[in-house]
């Protein structure tokens, strides 16, 4: 074991911002492919961890919010991490349905960089 992973903690919570949320990233467990970026507050996590099904927090509605309550688009949990600093948790998800993203596409991340933009990337 290296000195740095020596120096680690055996144990870390999530540290919660001052709204008392956490950035989540949402990967397919399967392939490893990012689908998207939520937040969740410890009653989300502590739904998610206990039903294996994802919620998460609405920042718009301010309310929970399970992942394909309404679109059919759920996401099963297949594993949870927390990083390095807590502050960020992956979670490895099985997605059902047609994808992710509330536009109807698999990911949330389909702009790329060009002259200058963003643009929609159709292949995506």
């Amino acid at each position: 074991m290296s000195d740095t992973a020596s120096q680690s903690p055996d144990t870390l919570r999530p540290k919660w911002n001052e709204q008392g949320l956490i950035p989540v990233i949402a990967q397919e467990a399967d392939t490893g492919e990012v689908l998207m970026l939520a937040w969740m507050n410890a009653e989300a996590l502590e739904q998610t961890l206990a039903s294996g099904e994802i919620t998460y927090w609405s920042r718009s509605r301010q309310s929970l919010w399970r992942k394909g309550a309404t679109s059919g688009n759920t996401q099963s949990l297949v594993n949870a991490r927390l990083d390095c600093d807590g502050d960020t948790l992956l979670l490895q998800v099985k997605q059902h349905g047609a994808g992710a993203c509330h536009t109807g596409r698999r990911t949330c991340f389909f702009y790329h960089p060009e002259d200058g933009s963003w643009r929609l990337r159709e292949d995506d």
